[in-house]
């Protein structure tokens, strides 16, 4: 399945430059939605996870669906201040300045095994915050998986440094 027909492509947002790659056509197209979730699952036949591990916040409906259909559970990586209970966080850098996402310190045991889920791949800062949160937990990043990817940003290679193996669905050219 193309995935490509079910995202919706915004040219200058949120700045002037940017062409935004929207998925919300995609979860909201039954066909697309499954199909991106049966692709993501498939994408890891065989390999063995503890945990499924989403980035805020479309990456927890992907996480969510994902988790779902290999049996698993769901860690929500939220921004700083969402979360109800103890969090340790990991900060990382933005365009201008900083922001930190957070875990429950209990969420992730000890060696688990952690497939990271998010909807787009660009520079790669947030899930690599998410790889080394994961990593403060005790757990391991083994799998990242995206339904876009953008290759002129380095996401991928940043991941890969960690030796985490990076897939997508799709990928777009430029920014």
């Amino acid at each position: 399945m193309d995935m490509k027909q079910f995202i919706r492509s915004i040219p200058d947002y949120p700045k002037p430059g940017i062409m935004f790659r929207d998925i919300t056509t995609l979860l909201g197209d039954a066909k697309g939605f499954r199909g991106a979730v049966d692709a993501m699952v498939k994408l890891h036949t065989g390999a063995k996870f503890d945990i499924v591990a989403g980035i805020e916040a479309r990456g927890f409906i992907l996480g969510g669906a994902v988790a779902h259909q290999l049996g698993l559970g769901f860690v929500p990586v939220r921004k700083k201040g969402k979360l109800p209970w103890t969090t340790i966080g990991q900060e990382y850098d933005l365009e201008y300045g900083t922001d930190t996402v957070e875990i429950h310190t209990d969420a992730i045991g000890e060696g688990a095994r952690v497939l990271l889920i998010d909807d787009l791949i660009a520079t790669g800062g947030t899930a690599e915050a998410a790889v080394k949160l994961v990593a403060r937990a005790g757990g391991n990043v083994t799998a990242a998986s995206f339904v876009i990817e953008l290759p002129a940003l380095g996401g991928r290679e940043r991941l890969e440094a960690f030796d985490i193996e990076v897939l997508s669905l799709c990928s777009f050219d430029g920014h």
